[in-house]
C-alpha cells in the first residue's frame, strides 16, 4: 500500500490529525456567521439567524423558527458529535492494532458525510425559496465553505479507514518482503 517510503508506524497519527482539522473545521461551520452574505453587505446570515440592516443597526431573524432550519442544525450537529465519537475512537483503534474498530470509524464516518451533505444541501436550497429578496445577489461564504471542507476531510478519512483493514499484514510487518526480480 505504501509504496512511496511512507512507513505505518511514522504516519498512523496523520489520520486523526485530520479528523482533528475536521472538528475544527465544523466547530467554525456551526459557530460562524456567514454563511450568506449579500454582496452589497445589506445582509448576511448564519446556520442561526438572518440579519438585514436598517442603516446603521442590524435586525435579526431566527431561521430555528422554520423546519428545515431545525433540520440542517439538526443534521450537522448529529455529523458533529459522530465525528467526535470517531475522533477519540480512532486514538484507541490506532495504538491498539484492533483492524476490526477501524472498519467501525470508517462506517461511521461515511454516516456523517452522509448528513452533512444532506444539510449541507438543504440549507443553500430553502434559504434561497424562503428567505432571499429577488432583487439581491446572495453569495455563499467562508464558513458555509468550511461545512463542506469538513466533509469532505472526513469522506477522505473514511476511506482511509475501511481501506486500512486490507493491509493490516503489511502494516504490522508480518509479511515477508517481495521482490520483482528474482535472480534465477
Amino acid at each position: 500500500m505504501f509504496k512511496c517510503g511512507i512507513a505505518y508506524p511514522r504516519c498512523k497519527w496523520i489520520l486523526p490529525l485530520l479528523l482533528l482539522c475536521a472538528l475544527i473545521f465544523d466547530i467554525i461551520a456551526l459557530a460562524g456567521n456567514g454563511w450568506v452574505e449579500t454582496e452589497s453587505g445589506a445582509e448576511y446570515a448564519s446556520l442561526w439567524k438572518k440579519c438585514t440592516s436598517n442603516r446603521d443597526t442590524y435586525e435579526c431573524e431566527s431561521i430555528m423558527d422554520r423546519a428545515w432550519g431545525k433540520a440542517t442544525a439538526a443534521l450537522l450537529i448529529i455529523g458533529f458529535i459522530i465525528l467526535i465519537i470517531c475522533f477519540l475512537l480512532s486514538f484507541v483503534a490506532l495504538c491498539v492494532p484492533n483492524f476490526g474498530l477501524l472498519r467501525v470509524i470508517g462506517g461511521l464516518l461515511f454516516v456523517a458525510v452522509i448528513l452533512q451533505i444532506i444539510a449541507l444541501i438543504i440549507y443553500p436550497v430553502r434559504f434561497t425559496d424562503e428567505l432571499a429578496v429577488n432583487n439581491q445577489k446572495y453569495m455563499y461564504s467562508w464558513t458555509y465553505g468550511f461545512g463542506w471542507g469538513s466533509t469532505i476531510i472526513m469522506f477522505g478519512c473514511a476511506i482511509f479507514f475501511c481501506c486500512l483493514p486490507k493491509y493490516e499484514d503489511e502494516l504490522l510487518g508480518n509479511v515477508k518482503t517481495k521482490y520483482f526480480y528474482t535472480s534465477g
